[in-house]
């Protein structure tokens, strides 16, 4: 899964690297938890793409409580196309989650201990996301939440974890965003570093820079 990610590049130079140059300033952050509001990009009415500011944690637009979007913040690869919550979003509103990397968790002499995963060329980078408008049907609440698309893991990340989110560099979130079907374009080989960052992270309310520094040594493919 993937339950926590960084993202401190420029904004604007990350967005404008996906096709998207007005976007609102936005500072580093180091510790990005569920139910926070994440920056995206989507695919406007105009059909030209925009700059989102999305809750994490997909709420369909069906559901009576919001409140199921707090465990909906990961949808998988294999079967998102056909899951009710997720089928709709996948055929009409997708979008670039914005990241420099992300955290898991490894067991590592009884005690679970964090690693910080980006790519090897250390630069920003999307995952493979999914979008929703919710309306409540009986007051005047709306929410516009997002969910990240997992896939099994690849070698590197086996280290890791089991699971790891679909990461895209720009031709395949040119792709994505185009409607193509996520197995034809899903590179489940990208070059990963990976390193064991101060267990700070763990608490959601823990920020800074030094939370992605390295503990120990640094993982290569």
């Amino acid at each position: 899964m993937c339950g926590r990610f960084a993202f401190y590049s420029p904004a604007e130079a990350t967005a404008a690297l996906f096709g998207v140059d007005d976007v609102p300033e936005a500072k580093p952050r180091y510790n990005i938890a569920p139910t926070q509001d994440i920056a995206a990009i989507r695919i406007g009415s105009d059909d030209s793409r925009e700059f989102a500011s999305l809750r994490w944690g997909l709420v369909p637009f069906w559901a009576k409580d919001p409140s199921i979007g707090n465990r909906m913040i990961n949808a998988r690869a294999e079967t998102v196309a056909e899951k009710p919550s997720f089928r709709t979003a996948y055929r009409k509103r997708r979008c670039l989650i914005l990241a420099d990397g992300f955290y898991e968790w490894r067991m590592e002499s009884d005690v679970k201990v964090p690693y910080f995963i980006s790519l090897a060329s250390g630069e920003p980078f999307a995952f493979a996301g999914l979008w929703e408008d919710w309306h409540a049907k009986d007051s005047d609440q709306s929410m516009q939440s997002t969910a990240i698309i997992t896939t099994a893991a690849n070698e590197f990340m086996g280290q890791l974890h089991h699971r790891m989110p679909v990461v895209l560099e720009r031709k395949a979130a040119d792709s994505w965003l185009g409607g193509d079907d996520l197995p034809e374009i899903m590179d489940k080989s990208p070059v990963f570093q990976a390193w064991p960052v101060d267990r700070r992270v763990n608490n959601a309310r823990n920020e800074g820079e030094e939370l992605v520094e390295p503990t120990g040594e640094t993982m290569t493919a």
